[in-house]
């Protein structure tokens, strides 16, 4: 019987993958709280979903089960007392206290179905929704004006980030800011609850619980013994270092390569800069390396007495090689490495590709220069619409939590 988690690689042929089909949080967007919620513009929901379909419809017609993380969840909450356990979560987690806001949110959404209460839950409650006595001075004055009890979680849709596979097991992420941390609760109950994993003897290699910030945009799978992870705006140096101590004594896997990529928010996770396409055949944008083609990569491995052994290398190229055990790898730059179109493409994702097998990727259409590079470089390129979910600022691999892969 397959395994349900099987991650052994960025570039196995992909079997089984998990979206979320973007709803109605998107709507419950508005300019005031965009920094809020982590967002730099507001997608145009009917045509999102389009894209998104044809997304889901171009992975399953290139042999890929797709599974939605909503369904998936709503399935997982069957009982009324997993229902409720999740509800006093989600609710605690969004800064409720005990009181009138609290049994008014649980009663209304007890009473929904698990699917529509899953989607309310993503989606957000307004204020006006729920029917409750004002007993807060925060409310009465200070958040007045503020119209939700639930803020909406428009980045679900980007479903790499909440969790990651890697192995026979996952990291369930401490995401990095308070926006969407309540995200990552849906795998945990998932995991625990839903038939398909429940039982299974996952392992979690790292839980949401955990202190210091991980996401899944910076974790790659390079193959079954290696990891790429960034050290980034989201991801924390402390949580590599915990990651790699539970890896390294509870799986096969005994290189992680940690790379520094700058803090800021267009180049939030390491993926959104560097991707791998092909056994030695990586995307980078340039400009994560210098004239040289340098970069602080710290290659970690397991060493005596539980202890981790560090090498700080620079030539980027050299590293992969090495913990590879290729004679050669090809970094296609993203746009051609032209100093306008690059920066142009990576903003729009064009280093954000999502490899469903070996040279075989899929790509935003609007990253023209570097999808015909990578087709000059011999990459089979699907490319999909993206006028309005590249405005979420996340590709095809953000959009997309890979659960089974062949191995290579």
């Amino acid at each position: 019987m397959q395994q349900p988690i099987h991650v052994m690689s960025e570039i196995g042929k992909l079997k089984t993958v998990m979206l979320h089909r973007p709803g109605k949080e998107i709507e419950n967007v508005y300019p005031a709280i965009l920094e809020r919620m982590l967002v730099d513009d507001i997608p145009y929901l009917p045509i999102a979903q389009q894209e998104h379909d044809l997304f889901a419809k171009t992975l399953r017609e290139t042999g890929t089960e797709v599974l939605y993380l909503e369904d998936l969840l709503a399935e997982s909450l069957t009982s009324h007392q997993e229902k409720e356990a999740f509800l006093e979560t989600i609710i605690t987690e969004s800064n409720i206290g005990p009181g009138p806001v609290h049994d008014g949110l649980l009663a209304a959404l007890l009473d929904l179905p698990p699917r529509k209460m899953v989607d309310k839950v993503i989606a957000g409650v307004r204020k006006d929704e729920i029917k409750t006595a004002h007993t807060s001075l925060a409310e009465l004055a200070e958040e007045r004006d503020y119209p939700f009890y639930l803020d909406p979680m428009p980045n679900v849709y980007f479903t790499r980030d909440q969790q990651a596979c890697i192995g026979d097991g996952l990291t369930i992420n401490r995401m990095a800011f308070k926006a969407r941390r309540r995200e990552s609760l849906f795998m945990e109950y998932i995991i625990n609850h839903h038939p398909r994993f429940a039982g299974e003897q996952i392992n979690i290699w790292r839980n949401r619980y955990a202190k210091g910030r991980l996401e899944g945009g910076d974790e790659l799978v390079l193959n079954d013994h290696v990891l790429a992870i960034g050290i980034s705006q989201r991801t924390s140096a402390k949580a590599i270092t915990e990651l790699a101590e539970s890896l390294f004594a509870h799986s096969n896997y005994d290189t992680i390569v940690a790379i520094h990529i700058p803090h800021n928010h267009a180049m939030m996770h390491l993926d959104t800069v560097f991707t791998m396409i092909n056994y030695d055949q990586f995307t980078v944008h340039p400009a994560i390396l210098s004239d040289q083609g340098h970069i602080d990569a710290f290659v970690m491995h397991p060493a005596k007495d539980g202890e981790i052994a560090i090498t700080h290398e620079r030539d980027l190229q050299q590293v992969l090689k090495q913990v590879l055990n290729k004679s050669s790898i090809d970094l296609i730059p993203t746009g051609g490495g032209d100093p306008i179109i690059a920066p142009r493409e990576q903003w729009n994702d064009g280093s954000n590709t999502l490899a469903i097998a070996p040279g075989e990727v899929i790509t935003y259409d609007r990253n023209y220069v570097s999808n015909e590079l990578l087709r000059e470089h011999g990459i089979l390129v699907h490319e999909i619409r993206s006028s309005e979910l590249s405005r979420g600022r996340g590709g095809p691999r953000c959009m997309s939590c890979p659960l089974v892969r062949e191995d290579i």
